[in-house]
């Protein structure tokens, strides 16, 4: 189970919240080790993180593809 998740890269579907957001981040594990990986999670109406038991409900596939369109322009789509 990893202890802490370092966000390095955010996709907003909207630039106000509450959006869902695609993310690039460092799982950091309780033994010390870390992997790389990319999630989906929403953010409130505060901004704050909301997770829901690693689950985030994205409402259609055009906005799964604007999200990750936005990525690889951003240029960290493709790792």
């Amino acid at each position: 189970m990893a202890n802490r998740v370092q966000v390095i890269n955010e996709a907003r579907l909207k630039d106000t919240d509450p959006t869902v957001c695609f993310q690039w981040c460092q799982y950091v594990y309780d033994d010390g080790t870390s992997e790389h990986g990319y999630r989906f999670i929403w953010r409130n109406e505060e901004g704050k993180l909301m997770a829901h038991r690693g689950q985030a409900r994205i409402e259609s596939m055009k906005d799964l593809e604007k999200l990750i369109a936005k990525a690889k322009k951003e240029g960290w789509g493709d790792y």
